[in-house]
């Protein structure tokens, strides 16, 4: 499938990747010039929010382009779930120019311990109480949570544990003073460089408009947005297997054995081929994927889950070759290629592992 960029889309990812390029990963200020001088953040958000109006092509273009300046702002997290929830469920417009401008980020509390990468395995509760509801449970790794400025939460109002009916969203601001009573983060740093948090809400109490859409509801949207995120990440993946391929056949033309460059021998040529050819195939699935979003949940799955396992494999490829090519070199954690190493192992479970979504893919096509 040919995705050729327009001209205003080949603007955008140019001046991303050249903003990354001179703005240090630790800058304190590079989440704002995101939003301030390229104006990602809300590239996918419609016009009458301040985004501009872009959508599952744009988003593609920019979580390639941060893959490939091996990036670690939560993007996805705010820019593609966050907004993607707000949007579905009906949630304010004030949050969602929010985070347009950068003042906003979410976390979205939707993993539990016992349930896996199953999102509607939710044995977090949320019971009414007067004007208001009481939230009580845990979540496991929410990612950005420890810089957000709010929690996007599942819990159960009715239903069994794993039903997909009795599932509720609830938005809990969590930033400074705003933080609830009740309400605990267990922060700590990922392998990837990221931030997450495990969270517990012990009677943490919410007012009623923390309801995001209809009660009980709520699953349609989450399998969405979880299916438009795992899209975006695996294109990440694809530039993360595009950095990690250059600078790999940069290495290997500067080493030398023998009285020449190691780029030269026949057996790192068929292996670095084999890492272009693995990389070709993720971007095929990719693109499918990404224009598959808007088709029937059936269809959409199916080509989301065949990206991602595509994604899963070929970033384990990738990756442990640029690493075993690279020597010592390949492991030192400054390197290009040991952080695209890491983000792609992460990558590989994130959003659901492989062998989840080649399990899924089969159920969907029996």
């Amino acid at each position: 499938m040919d995705f050729t960029l327009t001209k205003e889309q080949e603007l955008l990812t140019e001046s991303l990747s050249a903003f990354l390029s001179t703005r240090e990963a630790d800058d304190g200020d590079r989440w704002a010039g995101l939003a301030d001088e390229i104006g990602v953040l809300g590239v996918a958000l419609p016009e009458s929010v301040g985004g501009s109006g872009g959508g599952a092509v744009e988003i593609m273009a920019v979580t390639e382009a941060l893959g490939a300046a091996t990036a670690t702002e939560p993007f996805v997290e705010t820019a593609v779930v966050g907004a993607g929830l707000l949007r579905y469920a009906g949630g304010p417009d004030e949050l969602l120019r929010g985070i347009v401008d950068g003042t906003v980020r979410i976390g979205f509390a939707a993993t539990e311990a016992a349930g896996g990468h199953c999102r509607r395995d939710v044995t977090a509760t949320a019971r009414r109480s007067g004007d208001g509801w009481i939230l009580d449970g845990e979540k496991t790794v929410v990612v950005g949570a420890p810089d957000a400025t709010h929690l996007i939460v599942t819990a159960r109002t009715s239903g069994a544990r794993r039903d997909e009916s009795g599932i509720s969203l609830f938005l809990v601001p969590i930033e400074g003073l705003t933080r609830p009573s009740g309400l605990r983060l267990a922060e700590y740093g990922t392998t990837d460089r990221r931030r997450a948090a495990d969270v517990v809400f012990d009677g943490v109490e919410v007012p009623a408009t923390a309801l995001l859409g209809d009660e009980g509801a709520a699953w349609p949207i989450v399998s969405r947005v979880m299916d438009e995120a795992t899209v975006a990440v695996s294109s990440e993946a694809v530039g993360l297997m595009r950095r990690a391929l250059a600078e790999t056949v940069e290495y290997t033309k500067g080493r030398r054995q023998f009285g020449q460059a190691i780029s030269d021998f026949q057996v790192i040529q068929h292996r670095l081929v084999d890492m272009y050819m693995e990389i070709e195939q993720s971007v095929s699935a990719v693109h499918l994927a990404t224009a598959s979003l808007h088709a029937e949940p059936d269809e959409r799955a199916r080509a989301v889950s065949v990206a991602k396992a595509t994604v899963g494999r070929a970033g384990r490829f990738v990756g442990q070759n640029a690493v075993q090519l690279l020597g010592g070199m390949g492991m030192v954690a400054e390197t290009a290629v040991s952080r695209c190493f890491r983000r792609l192992t992460v990558i590989e479970n994130e959003y659901g592992s492989t062998d989840l979504h080649i399990a899924r893919y089969a159920d969907l096509t029996a």
